[in-house]
């Protein structure tokens, strides 16, 4: 049975208690020394299994004790273990920005720079094999943009009263999908989900209505999804039986790390990628073959896009698993170039709504896994 909010916030309060008194408190109170136990968050400690759809832990873990060394780090952990209780048992929220400033009362245990309190946060996060807003941290940045055949039921915060948001009445504008998607329910009658990477594109297929003509729904993603943007995307895929088509442009960023973190998540966030990824997507295009087939005007690969795909074909369990995407990406490597979606508007400015989709979705050979 699904958890209420109220249950779930319990339970995290307890998990915070329990590490605080088996694995510091009785520890040092035995005179031994406190340790902190969390998966190692890295592309090294995961494998691919099909089966499930995303990339699971392999087990190897790391630990934090209280040495003089790391005595700052143990403290800021414990420190934002005690913030993070704090605002869970008073039902509020902290952005990732301002727990950085929070710690600036921390004395000599505060942060220098963001980096390090995210980096503290995620650990946190790991150790307890829960999501980070659970802990009541929220990131700064929104979760993507909906418009279409799609009508989201969500509550009104003080009287919990339904409110209906129908996602082809925003205009020119869009829905914005909130941080928080676990209450949410769907309606709509929409053949599938179209994913897409940039907000240029995006707007140009809602500016003429192309999810009125493909009956279907956009999400604009912004670059990698967040992870709000991509609970929403796997929730309402799972509940509506959606299929799911990922839109990017024709490059190793596009390929290694926007796509394959919406389909099968990602090492640093293994502990949580059966929640967040969205197995059953689809890579719709920009596809190296269809630079060549759609003679696509291209930019030169950079030093940088060379290493990110020699990277995957070297490292990424994902994209050692399918020997389509090992063909496409050594195929770029090969080509020296790279297309971005907006491209394809050397054809003309709708040439992406007349010709390029209504090709692919026909062809799903030209698809990639």
């Amino acid at each position: 049975m699904k958890k209420n909010s109220q249950e779930d916030a319990v339970d995290v309060v307890k998990k915070i208690e329990v590490i605080a008194k088996d694995d510091v408190y009785d520890k040092i109170k035995k005179k031994k020394a406190p340790e902190l136990n969390m998966p190692l968050r890295a592309l090294s400690n995961v494998k691919y299994e099909p089966k499930e759809g995303f990339f699971e832990l392999l087990g190897k873990m790391k630990e934090r004790t209280l040495t003089a060394s790391t005595i700052k780090t143990f403290a800021q952990t414990l420190r934002m273990m005690s913030h993070a209780k704090t605002i869970i048992s008073s039902d509020d929220i902290t952005t990732k920005r301002e727990m950085y400033y929070i710690s600036k009362n921390w004395g000599d245990a505060s942060f220098k720079e963001q980096p390090e309190s995210d980096m503290v946060m995620d650990d946190i996060e790991a150790m307890m094999m829960i999501n980070r807003e659970q802990l009541g941290f929220i990131p700064e940045e929104k979760g993507g943009e909906v418009a279409g055949m799609l009508v989201v039921i969500d509550k009104e915060p003080e009287t919990g009263k339904e409110i209906r948001i129908d996602c082809t009445k925003f205009g020119s504008g869009a829905y914005s999908i909130p941080i928080s998607t676990e209450h949410l329910k769907f309606e709509t009658n929409a053949k599938f989900i179209l994913a897409i990477e940039t907000a240029g594109m995006f707007q140009r297929l809602l500016k003429h209505n192309y999810w009125k003509k493909a009956d279907c729904i956009l999400v604009s993603m912004g670059g990698v999804p967040t992870r709000a943007c991509r609970r929403f995307i796997r929730r309402l895929s799972d509940e509506k039986k959606l299929p799911v088509y990922v839109f990017t442009d024709g490059d190793m960023y596009g390929y290694a790390n926007i796509y394959r973190t919406l389909k099968v998540g990602s090492g640093n966030a293994a502990h949580i990628n059966k929640f967040f990824c969205v197995p059953q997507a689809k890579f719709l295009g920009v596809t190296p073959q269809d630079i060549i087939d759609y003679k696509l005007p291209t930019h030169p690969l950079k030093e940088v896009d060379v290493k990110r795909g020699k990277d995957a074909l070297k490292n990424d369990p994902f994209i050692q698993h399918y020997k389509e995407w090992q063909k496409a990406i050594e195929q770029q490597i090969k080509m020296k170039a790279r297309a971005e979606q907006q491209a394809l508007a050397a054809w003309g400015l709708n040439f992406v709504m007349e010709k390029y989709l209504p090709d692919k979705l026909k062809n799903s050979k030209t698809w990639l896994p």
